[in-house]
């Protein structure tokens, strides 16, 4: 401290002025002292020394990095009294144009709160939100403001490690956790928008995807923070701050049903680890099983009893719930489970419908063969996809337009039933336009065409062979469809989810296979256009069905000889024999690898998979109004005739005025409320809010638990290895005693040499603190010579001191006989030697 003192005094008393030689050095000075955690030093070369901003704000980054929340107190009161609060929070985003600190330790873009929130020091992250520190969020990549242009334009590096960093700060758990109203929110939107950047960056993709799971985890453990049912339900039905939140908040489910927009919200993210967590899928399977509490523990003979009996009784349930839904079969039916059986059940006949069809089209083959089929025949099924348009009309009108089309099955369901309904009008169309044609004596020959014409007269565009191959589509994609239902069982919905990845993986490989196959059937083709010797190449539809089945290896390998054209034939074979190596051998290879990986994946995270593909098979049946199963649902029920003439007399007269749903706990799991005032009105918003704020408080302090056990841990890990090199160099010390003694008896001569070194050593010891005072007089150094100078000189004076003491021993006279060492001084020895050990 005296020497440090006395480098930074001057005569006139005026507090020194940094060159632009000396800022690197005085700079390294303060970030030693802070490091080293010596704070009398670090508050006098900040009274004696002008830094300016670019030294406090490395000094801060150095206090935040050793995690010393006194200096970086110290500092930042330092900054209010140089500058004001706000110009450095702004000048801390403005560092990366800064050349002086290139040579930084700390990467372009880290501010002081960057840093802290990426160490998940809560103290510090307090104390820098609370003077007004913030992390404003990186603009979009394609933003062309003035800002990012020039931060583009000076370092384009620079720019991009400025807001990964950036994104490691905002996206750290101490930020959300201190800065965030609801930490769980933020951490799904900011999840979502780290995976978008993933796509939009690729060359950081690694780091964006790494941060995207960071705030999964930290959703995940927040909930885990969880101590009662009441917590759990007012966290998973939050829906409010958020314009989708309140979108899904607004879907009403079954009564009795809690809303669940969180978890709602948490699906639709693609938060897997979220909605897989024990706590949101004990909630869901308590919903699924509602009043049926010994269903999930049934055994799979019984449930597969029950789901007969519902399949051959469903006509007869949904007669009683058409009639009576409030009645105590009524309720029953409401049941999730009870509900996805019944329209499990109402399916299954759909598809048995069109197996019966399609044995009756087999039986009448020729009247479906000429224009006399009767359509009566073919469209029972058009019952059933009524009911379905229907549901799916309905589903639209609950869910909204953007819910619905997240969902990839709505999709297909609208591409079966668009086929279905064009099937069926070209079939009415082909009935009508006979009728009227023949009514008109001049279209005679067309009313022939559509009533008497035989199949092979029939032209290519005919709207019945439209309508066939529709219907033989649809037929297909039907039977298709009942995978939907295959994740309610566990070892099946692996296998759907593995089939789907598959089936994308496949969409892939076909784009490499396109652009291979058509550059072969082109090249191959016009070598056999100009010979017309094999029938099977030379036409291109010809020749793209010899290499389709080459591929499967089903296709004659003479056909590519030529004996009267050798030149030819010889590139025709070389062509075919490329092809073959490449698609066969190599691309083939490729996707069944591919297709392995993709099943391989699905298999280490069968379980998360699973569960979350189940859980939003669960949330498809809690919503309301979509009991009643096709095709029963089209036929207009008491209960839908009075909810209409209710909403139509509210409109009206305005005599009632619209209550907010309320959504009770979970009655299996807690009797609770979600609060004192029954969990409606203005008093869930609090509530919630403070059940944010209890769950945030709970993990913060965990965490710092956490943090501290590691902090003794690592203590008493250095402890321990301190205490072995003790112990190590005790032994070595004992074991030199024991040479030294025998070396005394052997050799007396030398015994005397050592004990002189010794006691020569040992009067240089006890006067080292004159020596260093009388040295540091007689040195007389001036003020500016640099620290390493002097530590170079004391060096060479260590060395000449060292060098003269052993010459004075080597001068003095032997003594008669060895000189034992006194007690005293001996430990006076082993004291001194302390320090150098």
């Amino acid at each position: 401290m005296a020497w440090v003192d006395s480098l930074l005094s001057l005569g006139d008393g005026i507090i020194r002025q940094l060159d632009e030689s000396e800022d690197r050095l005085w700079r390294e000075a303060l970030n030693l002292s802070i490091r080293l955690g010596s704070e009398d030093i670090m508050t006098s070369l900040l009274l004696g020394v002008k830094f300016d901003f670019r030294q406090i704000h490395e000094a801060l980054l150095v206090a935040v990095d050793t995690n010393q929340p006194r200096f970086v107190k110290h500092l930042l009161d330092r900054l209010d009294q140089e500058k004001g609060n706000k110009m450095d929070v702004r000048s801390f985003s403005m560092a990366i144009f800064d050349h002086s600190i290139d040579d930084s330790q700390f990467a372009p873009g880290v501010t002081p709160l960057t840093l802290a929130c990426q160490k998940d020091l809560y103290e510090i992250v307090t104390m820098l939100t609370q003077r007004g520190h913030d992390i404003p969020l990186p603009h979009a990549i394609s933003c062309t403001c003035l800002e990012c242009r020039n931060g583009r334009q000076y370092d384009l590096l620079k720019f991009s490690l400025s807001r990964i960093n950036t994104y490691r700060g905002i996206a750290s758990r101490a930020y959300l956790s201190i800065t965030s109203e609801d930490a769980m929110l933020s951490a799904f939107h900011l999840s979502r928008e780290l995976r978008k950047l993933s796509k939009k960056e690729p060359e950081f993709k690694p780091q964006y995807l790494a941060l995207e799971q960071l705030c999964q985890e930290f959703a995940v453990e927040l909930l885990g923070m969880c101590r009662n049912q009441s917590e759990v339900s007012t966290i998973l039905n939050g829906a409010e701050d958020d314009s989708e939140d309140e979108e899904l908040d607004e879907q009403t489910f079954e009564e009795g049903i809690p809303n669940l927009a969180r978890l709602r919200l948490a699906v639709n993210y693609n938060q897997k680890q979220f909605v897989t967590h024990p706590i949101c899928q004990q909630v869901l399977s308590s919903i699924w099983c509602g009043s049926l509490s010994g269903w999930k523990g049934s055994r799979t003979a019984w449930k597969l009893l029950v789901s007969l009996g519902i399949f051959i009784t469903m006509p007869f349930l949904c007669l009683v719930y058409w009639i009576a839904p409030k009645s105590k079969l009524g309720k029953l039916l409401k049941v999730p489970v009870i509900k996805f059986l019944l329209h499990s059940a109402s399916y299954m006949w759909f598809l048995i419908t069109l197996l019966t069809e399609s044995i009756f089209m087999e039986i009448y083959r020729s009247d479906f063969a000429s224009r006399k089929q009767n359509i009566l025949h073919n469209s029972l099924h058009m019952i059933w996809v009524a009911g379905f348009f229907w549901f799916e009309c309905k589903e639209v009108w609950l869910e909204g337009l953007k819910s619905y089309f997240l969902d990839l099955w709505n999709i297909l369901d609208m591409m079966v039933l668009s086929m279905y309904l064009a099937s069926f009008t070209l079939r009415i169309l082909i009935m009508l336009k006979g009728y009227f044609l023949c009514e008109d004596s001049s279209t005679q020959e067309l009313c022939d065409y559509f009533t008497n014409t035989v199949r092979e007269d029939w032209k290519q565009e005919d709207p019945q062979l439209i309508a066939e191959t529709l219907f033989a589509v649809t037929s297909m994609l039907s039977f298709t469809r009942l995978a939907y239902i295959l994740p309610a069982h566990e070892s099946l919905g692996t296998l759907q989810i593995s089939m789907g990845r598959m089936i994308d993986d496949m969409m892939r490989f076909m784009f490499i296979l396109m652009i291979i196959g058509t550059a072969f059937l082109c090249g191959i083709n016009n070598i056999y256009v100009p010979y017309v010797v094999s029938p099977h190449l030379g036409r291109l539809n010809e020749t793209f069905n010899f290499l389709f089945w080459t591929m499967f290896g089903m296709a004659n390998q003479e056909y590519v000889d030529m004996p009267d054209y050798v030149l030819a034939e010889f590139v025709g074979r070389i062509f075919y024999g490329i092809f073959t190596l490449l698609i066969v051998i190599v691309l083939l290879n490729m996707l069944i690898a591919m297709i392995s990986n993709s099943f391989q994946r699905i298999e280490d995270d069968a379980d998360v998979e699973w569960k979350f593909a189940r859980s939003k098979l669960y949330l498809s049946y809690f919503r309301e109004g979509l009991t009643m199963p096709v095709p029963f649902n089209i036929i207009p029920s008491p209960k839908a005739l009075f909810y209409i003439l209710r909403s139509i007399c509210q409109k009206i007269c305005c005599c009632c005025n619209k209550k907010a749903p309320e959504y009770p706990p979970i009655a299996s799991l807690s009797g609770n409320t979600l609060n004192s005032s029954g969990g409606q009105g203005e008093g869930r918003v609090p509530y919630r809010l403070q059940v944010t704020k209890a769950l945030v408080h709970r993990y913060i302090e965990a965490a710092r638990r956490e943090f501290e056990e590691s902090k003794r841990k690592d203590v008493g890990n250095r402890i321990t290895e301190l205490n072995k090199v003790v112990g190590r160099l005790h032994t070595e010390m004992q074991e030199f005693h024991q040479k030294l003694q025998w070396q005394r008896k052997s050799e007396p001569d030398q015994a005397n040499i050592l004990g002189k070194y010794i006691l020569g050593a040992k009067n240089n010891f006890r006067d080292f603190d004159k020596n260093e005072a009388m040295g540091c007089e007689n040195t007389g150094l001036p003020i500016g010579t640099h620290p390493a100078e002097e530590e170079e000189d004391d060096e060479k004076e260590g060395e000449i001191k060292a060098g003269g003491i052993v010459s004075e021993e080597r001068e003095e006279p032997e003594s008669e006989g060895p000189v034992e060492p006194v007690p005293g001084e001996e430990t006076t020895f082993e004291t001194a030697s302390t320090p150098d050990v």
